[in-house]
């Protein structure tokens, strides 16, 4: 006989926050986002990855691309960038994030002294760089010779075939440092000196790397930046339960710092081996997230297999029609809920903290909120980050209003069948995602940190300053369908602000 659980599932809008005593320190400036996105020893050892913003963006076509990961580490964040795509632009992608800002980075713009100014343009055209290295056989770690610059020409006074070697600035003209000169010497090096980059020369005059003031103000602008050891920004990558033996690979050679395995359920044999082949072959140095789940049972699987992270949702995303479609999934708040439980029991028992990341189901910016003080360590979001400038999609003028295209991996337009482990043909027999526009918002950074704020300031009505304080002190209550109503504005003609007396 089926197993009934009589008790409904609930969402995220069926649930409010019980504010707690707010002590003098409950100011949103005090409270830390910090949170781990992979599994470690809870008080032994630190996480390999810690995030400073709880947000990760979803392993989607129309939201996770190489612009979106900068953007979103820059903020604290981590994007995985979707995986239904070659293997090689896959790669490409996570190559791309990582080499955008190391601190000290490779020249990825070189020339030979008998270049001409027509290949600077191509290269630049190329590569979006105006600092291009002249080493005397073209290569990123040849003898360094000169620097091309945009002020070292002028197109309107020169020809296509001049030599760099004419209007490059060179070596006895420039300002560089030796190898093994520190990031912050070198920094001093650029402010003292008043110049824009600073080339890095080995002993025997071998180019190494470059340092760019750019960098630095960047770092300034963006204290939640989050970086690996090596100053480049963390970057994840979505991954399948049918070509890991191929992608994994080149993601790790390409320098993903975390991959996940996105799949439309997790509760699978398929996500068990593909799990044991990356343990057999890369031990615990590349971390992985699995899922989705929506129980405890789920959950325990996918922990006994090595999880790293473990999303849950099923059915909860705004293009997701898996619940109208096959009738699987279950209340989004109620799957965290139990998972967490779940979760924590698991800690108890082994004394290893798997994160988890709640993955859809969130409409407004205090169900993150939500989320996080029901258990969940971050929250994955699509449809949120779509919005942005910084997504992959078109931005279109539609009705007299700016929008931006959001499909589901589950449309046919897509492609992706290999997140549906079931074992079938390289095609969709049926959808379970929409094709649609949602509303154009702007960039990404001033939009996430109004997004913190509001979850830092319900934090401190809760008295709590941390996300493990959150989920000590929170006190949640189920509200009726009245409540809800009575929640927003209401009772009320509202004005219309285009009419207003200004």
């Amino acid at each position: 006989m089926a197993i009934y659980i009589n008790e409904p599932a609930h969402t995220f809008n069926e649930y409010l926050l019980i504010p707690g005593y707010s002590s003098a320190e409950c100011r949103p400036e005090n409270v830390s986002l910090k949170t781990p996105l992979v599994k470690f020893r809870k008080g032994q050892e630190e996480p390999a990855i810690e995030m400073s913003t709880p947000m990760v963006s979803a392993i989607m076509q129309s939201v996770s691309n190489d612009t979106m990961a900068i953007a979103l580490a820059k903020a604290g964040g981590v994007s995985f960038i979707f995986g239904s795509q070659t293997i090689e632009n896959e790669a490409a992608m996570v190559a791309r994030v990582k080499a955008h800002k190391a601190g000290f980075v490779p020249s990825d713009s070189n020339l030979r002294p008998d270049s001409t100014l027509a290949d600077v343009l191509a290269l630049k055209e190329r590569t979006g760089h105006s600092t291009v290295a002249v080493t005397d056989d073209g290569t990123a770690n040849g003898k360094l010779v000169g620097i091309v610059s945009s002020r070292d020409y002028r197109i309107s006074r020169m020809t296509p075939s001049d030599r760099v070697e004419t209007f490059m600035t060179p070596l006895a003209k420039l300002v560089t440092a030796p190898e093994g000169t520190t990031l912050s010497e070198a920094n001093d090096i650029i402010w003292d000196k008043k110049i824009n980059s600073l080339p890095i020369v080995s002993a025997d005059g071998r180019l190494v790397a470059f340092v760019f003031r750019k960098d630095y103000a960047e770092h300034k602008e963006n204290p939640n930046e989050l970086l690996d050891a090596n100053k480049r920004y963390v970057v994840g990558a979505g991954i399948n339960t049918r070509d890991y033996k191929e992608r994994v690979p080149a993601l790790v050679a390409a320098g993903a710092d975390v991959l996940c395995i996105d799949s439309s359920e997790g509760f699978s044999e398929w996500q068990k081996l593909t799990l044991a082949w990356i343990r057999e072959n890369y031990g615990d140095s590349v971390k992985v997230g699995a899922g989705n789940v929506v129980d405890r049972e789920g959950f325990n699987v996918l922990a006994e297999c090595g999880a790293d992270f473990i999303k849950v949702g099923i059915g909860g995303g705004s293009i997701c029609i898996t619940r109208e479609t096959k009738g699987i999934g279950r209340g989004q708040a109620t799957a965290v809920i139990e998972v967490c439980q779940a979760r924590d029991e698991y800690f108890k028992k082994t004394g290893i903290y798997i994160p988890v990341c709640s993955d859809g189901g969130i409409v407004y910016d205090h169900h993150i909120t939500l989320a996080l003080a029901m258990g969940a360590d971050f929250v994955m979001l699509g449809r949120y980050f779509a919005r942005f400038d910084e997504s992959p999609t078109a931005k279109l003028l539609v009705g007299g209003t700016f929008v931006k295209e959001y499909w589901g991996e589950g449309s046919n337009r897509a492609r992706n069948w290999q997140r549906y482990d079931l074992g079938g043909s390289g095609k969709l027999s049926f959808e379970e995602g929409v094709d649609s526009y949602v509303p154009y918002a702007g960039p990404l950074k001033e939009n996430v940190e109004k997004t913190c704020l509001k979850i830092k300031s319900t934090m401190c009505n809760c008295g709590a300053l941390s996300i493990p304080e959150l989920q000590q002190k929170a006190k949640l209550t189920l509200v009726s369908a009245t409540s809800i109503v009575e929640g927003g504005a209401h009772d009320v003609i509202r004005k219309d602000k285009g009419s207003e007396v200004r």
